[in-house]
């Protein structure tokens, strides 16, 4: 009888994911660790300020007017509805799902501003690990800010700003410029009183282009030129009119002179260009990047000023804050007092962290990034609540520096931790460890979840 012997099947290798099935797996990854964390530290108690917006909407909508005046006051004061449309909104939310639906959207909207982060940072950082650490960290720096108040949603509208302009300035599209004005009237409409602070975030873009605009201009050195050439075509004309041949002799050696301190200067300042050159392509601290692009933004920004009058309030988004800051009132508040470093640990490290960062490594910062990281940060001491904004739009600028540190020491290390992350026990670990880091939160995830469960089971008996 004859064996058969049968071939033992070779163990098929593990197909390896694509680059951009490995990208799709971390971003989804990211988004859901981000939407847990968010939903963490939501708060489940509303602020007085709520239930003022609720009514203040109700009163819009009964009305169908805004008549600048105080509905809830016996003397008729003057009010300016400073945030009447996200007013609108929030009554609209609370006639549907009551005080749960105002929660729910409180969630949505946090779990959005995460995301918009996360996709910001990593637009700028080009980094998927950094970005969701660094995303993680800003949020729980603005636990505090997550409210049923406009600025939950203006901040979603600067972190897309910022977006938008990043990508306005690489891929120079309209459609990104038609975002940015559509921003510019949602901001003027929800919340006028920061709307002025919109045009901030421009500055540091504008600044970085007109200074090296005004650099690679040569101003001095045109001048300079025109002034030999002037002087060489003066000396030649009393040349041709001199008939004295001593005195022609004496002007062609001064043309001489003049052609000869020309080409010198001219050979000292195409040194001087190859030494800039070559300072921007390997600078020391500070990256210089001059985008073309970035003149388009003065455009835009012209246009954006504008929208303001896109509202019913009239002058309001020009003038609310001026008027609320010109008196001594803000003394008396302690949001709008200055910044106590010693006060605020959290702000301290960060600040710390950054610079050192900047002087002990060899990492460098693109101008534009040192613009807008140092004016947050004196907006943030002058005005105590400015930490938001720094931790907001200051986040974007710590992951850039963090991913040039890593990129620099270890570039490996940072694709091994994305490529651990997205393995199963990775991803697992990943997520626990998320949950870990919000385990104070933990009774506050169980009651969305029972809020949630309440609120549909009353939705299915209207």
């Amino acid at each position: 009888m004859k064996k058969v012997f049968v071939k033992d099947k070779e163990p098929k290798e593990k197909k390896e994911d694509s680059p951009k099935v490995k990208n799709i797996k971390f971003h989804i990854l990211a988004i859901v660790a981000i939407v847990i964390f968010c939903i963490s530290i939501c708060p489940v108690t509303l602020q007085n300020d709520t239930y003022y917006t609720i009514k203040i909407g109700e009163h819009i909508v009964d009305t169908k007017t805004i008549d600048m005046q105080d509905p809830f006051s016996w003397h008729e004061l003057p009010y300016t509805y400073p945030h009447w449309a996200y007013d609108v909104i929030i009554y609209l939310i609370y006639s549907l799902g009551g005080m749960q639906g105002i929660f729910i959207s409180t969630i949505i909207l946090s779990c959005i501003l995460g995301i918009v982060m996360y996709c910001t940072n990593y637009k700028i950082s080009k980094n998927k690990a950094i970005s969701l650490i660094i995303t993680l960290g800003a949020m729980f720096l603005l636990r505090d800010y997550i409210a049923a108040r406009a600025q939950l949603v203006t901040f979603i509208l600067f972190e897309l700003t910022i977006l938008l302009i990043e990508n306005f300035l690489e891929k120079k599209k309209v459609r990104y410029a038609i975002g940015i004005i559509l921003i510019s009237t949602a901001i003027a409409n929800l919340h006028c009183a920061v709307w002025p602070f919109f045009f901030v975030i421009f500055l540091p873009y504008i600044a970085e282009y007109l200074i090296f605009t005004i650099i690679d201009s040569d101003f001095i050195y045109k001048i300079k030129s025109k002034t030999y050439d002037i002087r060489i075509k003066n000396n030649n004309d009393k040349i041709e009119k001199e008939n004295n041949e001593e005195n022609k002799k004496i002007y062609k050696d001064k043309v001489n002179c003049l052609i000869l301190t020309k080409e010198r200067y001219q050979e000292k300042h195409a040194k001087i260009l190859k030494a800039r050159e070559e300072k921007r392509e390997n600078p020391y601290k500070i990256r210089y990047e001059k985008n073309k692009a970035a003149k388009w933004l003065i455009v835009i920004m012209i246009i954006c000023a504008f929208t303001g009058l896109l509202t019913p309030l009239g002058d309001t988004p020009y003038t609310y804050l001026y008027k609320t800051m010109k008196g001594n009132t803000t003394k008396s508040i302690s949001e709008h007092l200055p910044l106590t470093l010693i006060d605020n640990k959290v702000m301290l490290v960060v600040l710390s962290a950054s610079l050192s960062l900047l002087i002990f490594t060899d990492t460098k910062i693109r101008l534009k990034d040192l613009f807008m990281f140092a004016g947050l940060t004196l907006l943030m001491f002058m005005t105590r609540r400015q930490e938001s904004m720094l931790a907001l739009l200051g986040s974007a600028v710590i992951a850039k520096l963090i991913t040039e540190l890593f990129s620099k020491y270890d570039s490996k290390g940072l694709k091994e931790l994305e490529e651990i992350m997205i393995s199963s026990l990775g991803t697992i670990a990943t997520l626990l460890l998320i949950i870990f880091i919000a385990v104070d939160h933990v009774d506050c995830i169980m009651n969305i979840i029972m809020e949630v469960i309440y609120y549909f089971k009353e939705f299915q008996y209207l």
